[in-house]
This record gives structure tokens, sequence and C-alpha cells, in this order.
């Protein structure tokens, strides 16, 4: 079912529901990405689960005019979606930059009992400036937005076996955005200490990445709680787009154990 609701700053919110249960699963798609990255996770997961999609502000059927793009703008989407479905039992599901924004959403929604993140926060002991982000990819976005998504960023988001049509599905996606845009979107990540955040969130994460880049467990215990990772072999940034049967297997059981 396709639902609406306002986030803090006035920003229309768009989200799907479906399925049915006592634990509502929010799925929050990362950079550039909308609810329909989530397709194969709703139709496993929907008789077992609440299954809620989000599309983020700026992202997919949601509002895109704010102007004040932040970290707790982001973590307000997600809470008002929260509110608006009134589940006691909820897990949030971040992928890519969401996961940071997870982690500040569930400090805001008590309902929260789980995290999972999705290819992110893999060395919580680093992290971009907004000045190295600025010259490492802003720069390249400006300049030709294009040509970065076709020849830049391939060489971080993809594997040698991501399938093709999942990299022509993004690459098409990608280009559907302004490059200023797409600049506002992901600044946020580079314009807060997520390691203060991450202290102080006290409920289990589990995270699900791909073996593209190590994950460093020790680092991320130093600041989360009650942190365990599983990996994906053979995957690039996005694991449910391109082994979504494995990557529901393994989000099945992390489910099963949390709940």
């Amino acid at each position: 079912m396709e639902k609406y609701t306002i986030s803090s700053d006035g920003q229309k919110i768009h989200y799907r529901e479906s399925g049915d249960g006592s634990t509502a699963i929010i799925m929050i798609h990362g950079w550039l990405g909308n609810t329909e990255w989530w397709a194969d996770q709703q139709k496993y997961f929907a008789p077992k689960y609440r299954v809620i999609q989000i599309d983020l502000a700026g992202h997919g059927k949601s509002d895109s005019s704010r102007n004040d793009w932040t970290s707790s703008r982001y973590a307000d989407d997600i809470k008002a979606v929260a509110d608006a479905i009134d589940s006691q039992n909820i897990i949030l599901v971040g992928h890519s930059m969401s996961g940071a924004y997870v982690l500040e959403a569930s400090l805001k929604i008590p309902q929260v009992k789980a995290l999972v993140l999705v290819d992110t926060l893999k060395n919580l002991d680093e992290s971009f400036t907004e000045e190295q982000a600025e010259e490492i990819m802003f720069s390249h976005y400006r300049t030709d937005f294009k040509y970065a998504v076709e020849n830049f960023l391939p060489q971080y988001l993809f594997a040698g076996k991501t399938p093709a049509a999942v990299k022509e599905r993004l690459q098409k996606e990608f280009l559907q955005n302004e490059p200023e845009m797409v600049i506002n979107l992901l600044k946020p990540l580079y314009k807060t200490d997520f390691t203060t955040i991450a202290e102080q969130v006290q409920i289990p994460v589990i995270a699900i990445n791909s073996d593209t880049s190590p994950t460093n467990i020790d680092a991320n215990r130093k600041y989360l709680k009650d942190y365990n990772y599983v990996t994906m072999t053979e995957v690039g940034h996005y694991p449910m787009l391109e082994k979504p049967e494995e990557f529901n297997t393994i989000l099945d059981g992390i489910l099963k154990k949390l709940v």
C-alpha cells in the first residue's frame, strides 16, 4: 500500500506498507535509491513481518524541496514513518548512507529494537571530511556527473560478478538526478560525527557486508555496544540487488535471532 507522512520540516515522505506481524521491518535505501531497491525483500518477508519501504526526502516519490540537508533531517524522515505505522516492535534496515541515519533515528524512536546495516559503516574509525569528499567525489560530480557515474563510481560500487543488469539499472537511476542535488543529498554523511551517535546506541547492531572491503569489528565495537556482522562474497555495494536470494536467507536468519 502506497502511503505518505510528513517529516519534521514539512517534507512529504513516501513509503510502502505490506505484510502482517507484530514486528515491523523498516527498510531504507542508500544514496539515490528508492523503495524499489527492496522489492525482492518485500516479496520474501511480507508473509512474516510488516514490511515498510521508505523513500527518504530527495529520493523516489518523496519531496525534494528541503533547504537544510542534514543527518538529523534524514533521521526525522525515518521517525515520521515509524510514528505513522504505530508499531511497538521495529527493526531498521539501512543500506549504505542510511546506515548512519538509522543509528541516529534509533535514538529518536524508542520502539526500535535492533538495527541491520547493509554494506556500510564497516570501520567507524575511518571517515571522510567534507573537504575530502569535495576533492575526491563532489568535484567530479559537478564537472561531469555522467562520466563519474559510468567511469569513476563503478570501481567503488560494483564487484567483478555484479550482474550487468544491476549496473545498468543503477546507473540509469543515478543519471536521472541533477549533479548539485546528488551532492546535497550526500553531504550530510560528511558533516556528522557518527562515532558520537554510535556510542549512544544500546540495541543490537548486525551488518550484512560485501567482501569488497574489510570490516573492522574491533573498531566498531569501540563505539557500538553490541555489534556483529555477516559477510557476503562476490557482491559489490548492493547485495540485496545482486544476490537477493542469498541476502534474504541471511537477513531472515538475523531477524529470527533478533525477534
